[in-house]
Parts: C-alpha cells; sequence; structure tokens
C-alpha cells in the first residue's frame, strides 16, 4: 500500500482518540486521567477483551460503584502529584534555557544603541540600519530595563528593555 496523503480524512478519528490517552512530558499523566480519573477504554480493549474490562464485567453494580468512589476519590491526588510534576518539569526547563543566557551588565552613563524594530515609526525598510544610537542610560530598572536619553539631553518617557539595546564602541 502506498501512502499518498489523501486519506487523512479517515486517520483523524484515530489521532483525535490518541491525544487525551497519551501521557504528557510535563505532568507524566494523561489528559483523560486527570479529567476522569481513571484510563480510558479503547475500542480495542471493548473487542479484544482485556484484563481491566474482566475484571469490571464481573463486579456487579454496587461493588462497581464503590470500585468508582474510590477511583474517584483519588482524583485529588493524582492531580496533584500531575501538578508537581508540571512545577518540576518548568523548573528544569528554566534551567536548562538559563543555561545558555549571558547576561548583560549596564550601567549609568553608559553609551548604547537602540535597535529599530519594523513597526516603529523610525523604521526605513529593510535597507536602513537597523540601530539608532548612540544613546546615553540615564537609569538602570530592575527586570533587565533602562531608561536612555539622547546625546542632546532629551530623555525618553518609556523603559526600554535591555534585550532591544547593544554597548555602543565609539
Amino acid at each position: 500500500m502506498t501512502d499518498n496523503h489523501k486519506g487523512w480524512h479517515e486517520q483523524l478519528p484515530y489521532a483525535l482518540l490518541g491525544y487525551p490517552i497519551t501521557a504528557r512530558t510535563s505532568t507524566e499523566a494523561t489528559p483523560y486521567l486527570l479529567v476522569y480519573g481513571t484510563e480510558v477504554v479503547i475500542p480495542a480493549e471493548v473487542e479484544i477483551s482485556s484484563l481491566r474490562i474482566v475484571q469490571g464485567a464481573k463486579l456487579d453494580n454496587a461493588e462497581w460503584a464503590r470500585t468508582r468512589y474510590e477511583q474517584l476519590a483519588l482524583i485529588d491526588e493524582k492531580r496533584m502529584i500531575a501538578v508537581c510534576h508540571g512545577q518540576f518539569y518548568q523548573k528544569r526547563m528554566a534551567r536548562t534555557f538559563n543555561k545558555r543566557v549571558k547576561t548583560r551588565l549596564f550601567q549609568i552613563r553608559q553609551l548604547v544603541l537602540k535597535r529599530i524594530f519594523p513597526h516603529q515609526e523610525e523604521y526605513k525598510g529593510k535597507f536602513a540600519p537597523n540601530w539608532k544610537g548612540p544613546h546615553v542610560i540615564r537609569k538602570v530598572l530592575s527586570g533587565g530595563a533602562v531608561v536612555l536619553v539622547e546625546m542632546d539631553g532629551q530623555e525618553w518617557l518609556k523603559p526600554i528593555n535591555s534585550d532591544a539595546i547593544k554597548h555602543y564602541y565609539a
């Protein structure tokens, strides 16, 4: 059989079934488990009896209701475990990202160039320079923002993110 990508609409129900029952890396749980408190019974398990289906079929209604209630009582614990895994995953991703970040320190009265972004009014087209300046740093704010002053003394009203400036070497 050749795969010509014309029958994708026939495979769509399988993909839509697979998404909520696939374990996520961040939570180490499936979305279905976090919502309903139990793993999903896929159609293949109903056709070809699995151990879980056979055990559920042998229970009477009262016994099934009791076991289901116990499963639902544990759903909060499963969600808390997923939240902990999510927080651990976020910390791990932040640590990986921060390994490659190079800190840039700026001081007051230092000369810098300011980037000209395409959406700004001083943008002149793709062949124009990308940097404007030099400017003088008047104030360094927390979080990596700076307040700039033009060389003629005119102060910028808004602080600028330090990602949009670079050192100027005369």
